[in-house]
């Protein structure tokens, strides 16, 4: 029986931006935390991260967000500046998740899908994004692992057909952007 041939690694390539909630309002009292919404400087931070992705034509076959209302909100106005929004799944367990949680989500995203951007909460996912670092942007990986501040975005690209296939320590970070970068 002959071997089969080998699979071609070209164009096989699985992508994963991790945007951080823009900044959230403390000032409602009476709202739990899962339902604060943006503070005026969120709202103004969100478009400007929706500007970046269209600029560089980065366009998600999928976004999965936490079901809380200030990434709800980030999603939505970062939606707006696209030219076409990609679908979107809003989701109980990503809110407030821990990087374990989050990679257990991507694994089971469908292989046909080659991109996902997750809108989540910290500490999951800066955790996340320095787990999954394997070589790419070292001065953007400093500037993470100093801080994923409120909007900030991580673009990795993964060597990869499947999804399962992730693991730490396999990625390339292709860049790390926050809002006052953007403005």
């Amino acid at each position: 029986m002959a071997k089969p041939a080998p699979r071609s690694r070209q164009g096989t390539m699985k992508r994963l931006y991790l945007l951080r909630h823009t900044k959230s309002s403390w000032k409602e009292d009476d709202l739990s935390d899962h339902e604060r919404p943006l503070a005026p400087r969120g709202r103004r931070a969100a478009p400007p991260i929706g500007v970046y992705l269209r600029d560089h034509a980065i366009l998600p076959d999928l976004v999965l967000a936490s079901s809380a209302r200030r990434t709800r909100e980030t999603w939505e106005l970062v939606s707006l500046m696209l030219p076409k929004p990609p679908k979107v799944v809003y989701e109980d367990k990503l809110y407030l998740a821990n990087a374990d949680e989050l990679l257990v989500r991507l694994r089971q995203v469908d292989d046909e899908i080659d991109s996902v951007l997750i809108v989540g909460h910290n500490p999951g996912m800066q955790e996340l994004a320095e787990r999954l670092f394997g070589d790419g942007d070292s001065a953007g990986l400093a500037k993470l692992r100093g801080k994923f501040p409120t909007g900030g975005l991580a673009l990795y690209q993964f060597d990869v057909d499947r999804w399962e296939e992730l693991l730490p320590g396999i990625g390339r970070l292709t860049d790390f952007v926050v809002p006052r970068d953007l403005v």
